[in-house]
C-alpha cells in the first residue's frame, strides 16, 4: 500500500467499481473540484480520499458536486482493509454517493478489518434508460407526458420561433451563456454560482467529454443551457440554466426533451439526470439509483 498525493499515478487507469459513472471517479473531474487528496494506492486498487481536519475521512470529491463515488480496480476489499487498520483511534470514514457495488466492496472491506460500517441510503440519482428511436422514447412516456413535450414545443415555437440547439465544448460562448443565466436565478440557485463555483465550472468545460448545450433564443442568446458530459454510452446532465423572462415558454423543458432526442440519435443507451429526485424527472421516464453512504468509526 502506498499513500501518496501523486495524481499521475497509472492506477486511475483502472476502471472503476460499477459501470456508468461518467466522470465522477475519474482523475480529471476529481482534480478539478479537489482542493486536497489522498490517494490509497495498492496492488489492483484505488482510493481517492480527502482527510479533514477533525480526522473525518471521505472520498474526494465534495458531495455538493459529485454524483457518483467509487473506488477503483478488483481488489477494492483488501485495500480497504488494509488502509482502515493502519489509522489512527478517532478516525471516522464516511463515504457518500456510493451505488450499491462501490458501498458493498467497501463493507467488506472495512468486515475484513474487523470494524462494524453502518450503511444507509441517502440520496438517488435519476437515469432514463434509452430506447433505439425518439418516437419509441415518447410513447414510453405515456399519453400525457408525450402531449406535454409535444404542447410545451409547439408554444415555443408559436412564441419564440423555431428551436435551435446548439452544442459548445470548451469554455467559450456557450458557456459564458450558462453561467450568465445561472446568475439570473432567484435564491439559492442564483447564488450558487459565486466565483469560485465559476472557476470549478470553467476547470470542467476545459476537460474532454463536457459540453453546454443550449436553446438559442430569437436574438441568438441563450433561453436555456444544460451543463453536461457524455461519453461512449451516456449523457450526464451536471447542471441547468434559463433566462427567466422567457419561463412562460418553457424553454427549459424545450431543451430538456431535445437533448434526449439527441442523446437517443446520438446512439447512447442512457440518460442520467444525476441527483435528486424531482418529480418532472420521473415524468420524463427515469428511474431512481440508490447511492449509499458507509459509516465506520475507528
Amino acid at each position: 500500500m502506498r499513500i501518496h498525493q501523486d495524481w499521475d499515478t497509472a492506477a486511475f487507469d483502472l476502471p472503476a467499481v460499477e459501470d456508468h459513472l461518467g466522470p465522477f471517479p475519474g482523475k480529471g473531474f476529481l482534480r478539478t473540484v479537489t482542493p486536497r487528496v489522498e490517494l490509497v494506492d495498492g496492488d489492483g486498487a484505488l482510493l481517492a480520499l480527502d482527510r479533514e481536519d477533525d480526522g473525518t475521512v471521505r472520498m474526494a470529491g465534495p458531495s455538493s458536486l459529485t454524483d457518483y463515488h467509487s473506488p477503483r480496480g478488483s481488489r477494492v476489499p483488501g485495500l480497504v482493509a488494509e488502509w482502515w487498520r493502519h489509522q489512527e483511534p478517532g478516525t471516522r470514514l464516511d463515504w457518500d454517493s456510493l451505488p450499491r457495488g462501490a458501498a458493498g466492496v467497501v463493507e467488506e472491506g472495512l468486515a475484513l478489518a474487523g470494524a462494524q460500517p453502518v450503511t444507509r441510503q441517502t440520496a438517488v440519482t435519476a437515469v432514463l434508460h434509452l430506447p433505439t428511436t425518439y418516437t419509441e422514447y415518447l410513447q414510453m412516456v405515456g399519453k400525457k407526458e408525450r402531449h406535454e413535450i409535444r404542447r410545451k414545443a409547439r408554444r415555443y415555437q408559436r412564441e419564440l420561433g423555431e428551436a435551435i440547439i446548439r452544442t459548445e465544448h470548451q469554455p467559450g460562448w456557450g458557456f459564458e451563456e450558462f453561467v450568465r443565466l445561472h446568475r439570473l436565478a432567484a435564491g439559492a440557485k442564483g447564488q450558487f454560482m459565486d466565483d469560485q463555483t465559476e472557476a470549478v465550472f470553467r476547470g470542467l468545460a476545459d476537460l474532454p467529454g463536457w459540453r453546454v448545450d443550449l436553446l438559442a433564443d430569437p436574438g441568438g442568446r441563450a433561453a436555456a443551457c444544460v451543463f453536461g458530459y457524455s461519453d461512449a454510452d451516456g449523457y450526464y446532465l451536471y447542471n441547468s440554466s434559463f433566462d427567466p423572462a422567457y419561463s412562460a415558454s418553457s424553454p427549459g423543458v424545450v431543451l430538456l426533451s431535445s437533448m434526449i432526442e439527441i442523446a437517443v440519435g446520438e446512439g447512447l443507451s442512457r440518460f442520467d439526470f444525476l441527483k435528486g429526485d424531482e418529480t418532472y424527472k420521473r415524468r420524463l421516464g427515469a428511474v431512481h439509483r440508490p447511492l449509499y453512504t458507509v459509516s465506520c468509526r475507528k
